[in-house]
């Protein structure tokens, strides 16, 4: 697999960081985090979609198009599994909920032998509790 040039272009790159950092975003939210207006934020993400650096995120439909970094791996097995869900918890459940996820990853983490096809990979957790943003 041949490499993709980065962008130099500092919008394009600033997208990709706000990507990077946030996971997914509309043209809107990154207009907003950037100080620019929606629609060169959209050129900007679509052109970095042409690019293959991006691609649209799932979402529920509607106007807003959410996008995300495109990974690839050299197998072209998928490279990410990704879910989100809104849920209405105690502060409590959100600890429990916590505290299960850290020990399934760990059991993955800790294990004694690792399988000859394993390969890396990033597992990041977020809960968070408040308003979604839109």
């Amino acid at each position: 697999m041949s490499r993709r040039p980065l962008p130099d272009h500092p919008v394009r790159v600033a997208l990709l960081d706000l990507l990077a950092e946030h996971g997914t975003l509309t043209s809107t939210q990154a207009a907003a985090l950037l100080g620019q207006s929606s629609g060169l934020c959209s050129f900007h993400l679509r052109q970095l979609a042409e690019l293959g650096l991006i691609e649209e995120a799932p979402h529920q439909g509607g106007k807003a198009r959410p996008w995300q970094l495109r990974w690839e791996s050299e197998d072209e097995t998928p490279a990410e599994e990704g879910f989100s869900a809104l849920i209405h918890v105690t502060p409590r459940e959100m600890a429990e909920i916590g505290a299960s996820i850290q020990r399934l990853l760990f059991r993955y983490r800790d294990r004694g032998t690792r399988p000859a096809d394993a390969v890396a990979v990033t597992a990041e957790v977020r809960l968070r509790s408040g308003n979604p943003v839109g």
